[in-house]
């Protein structure tokens, strides 16, 4: 057998044998309770979801947001004590935007309280498209995401995935294809009024074991509204 051909063996093997190579344990943790939240620093969990319903208010005025301001696009970096001001000025030709701005304050003190941060990344988009359709990994230590109105966050567990079929390794085909994950159902999705940390590969020591998420495909006609805060350099 040739030097190539023995190169050719050992790489095969090395793919099998990766293949079953155990990841890491990384779960999810769901709860009514803001208290949730602060259990994204266990260094098992990769996805903290603190559920709540949103009041009919804050539904109806995220929807006439969206259809208002189709493409909304608010990107801006904040602290918790001058959110609600720099966001009714963006905001300002709309006048039911009190109660999105409150809630969105509030979301801002909290991300800041947990992590210790100053001012934050604050990013408010109206979609009529999957903005990231494919299941990724985000490269940041955590991110905060929320939908408003439509469909929300979609996520898998990182127990059935095969994590060499993310990005290029996915070769060009769809999620659905590539062998990613098992069957559909492995799909879970956040609902309207969630509010979920995902912690991203750039957590300390967590490279290889972030969430693995994307945007929920839209019907013909939907509108979502999503809100996502990030660590600020």
């Amino acid at each position: 057998m040739t030097k190539h051909e023995n190169e050719q063996v050992d790489q095969r093997q090395l793919t099998q044998i990766s293949r079953f190579v155990p990841q890491l344990r990384r779960t999810a943790v769901i709860s009514t309770s803001t208290d949730v939240l602060t259990d994204i620093y266990q260094e098992d969990v990769n996805i903290a979801v603190w559920q709540q319903q949103l009041s009919d208010d804050m539904i109806l005025s995220a929807q006439q947001l969206v259809t208002q301001f189709p493409h909304l696009k608010v990107v801006m970096t904040v602290a918790p004590a001058d959110t609600y001001k720099q966001l009714a000025e963006h905001l300002g030709l709309f006048a039911n935007n009190h109660e999105i701005c409150l809630k969105i304050s509030l979301l801002v003190d909290m991300f800041c309280t947990l992590f210790d941060l100053k001012r934050v990344g604050l990013r408010l988009t109206a979609l009529e498209t999957a903005m990231c359709p494919k299941f990724h990994v985000d490269k940041v230590p955590c991110r905060l995401v929320t939908t408003f109105t439509g469909s929300a966050t979609q996520w898998l567990n990182n127990n059935i995935i095969d994590r060499s079929k993310l990005g290029a390794g996915s070769l060009g085909i769809s999620d659905e294809q590539s062998g990613l994950y098992r069957a559909s159902s492995h799909i879970n999705q956040l609902s309207v009024g969630d509010v979920a940390l995902l912690k991203g590969d750039g957590w300390f020591h967590n490279e290889g074991g972030g969430l693995v998420h994307r945007s929920p495909s839209l019907k013909t006609g939907e509108k979502r509204l999503l809100l996502t805060l990030d660590f600020s350099d």
